[in-house]
């Protein structure tokens, strides 16, 4: 439906990850008072689980 998944579950296990770590991100970034930055390392880190998890 969104573009070619490899037979394992590849592309949405990033998808996954990238959520979770956005999600993350942006929690800390209201508790912290700055949205962009902690969005963009909870992206990184959303990343770096989807990478782990594929």
């Amino acid at each position: 439906m969104y573009g070619k998944q490899g037979e394992d579950g590849t592309r949405s296990k990033m998808g996954l990850g990238i959520a979770v770590g956005a999600g993350v991100g942006v929690a800390l970034g209201v508790a912290m008072d700055d949205i962009a930055l902690w969005t963009a390392i909870g992206m990184a880190i959303g990343v770096a689980l989807g990478a782990a998890w594929s």
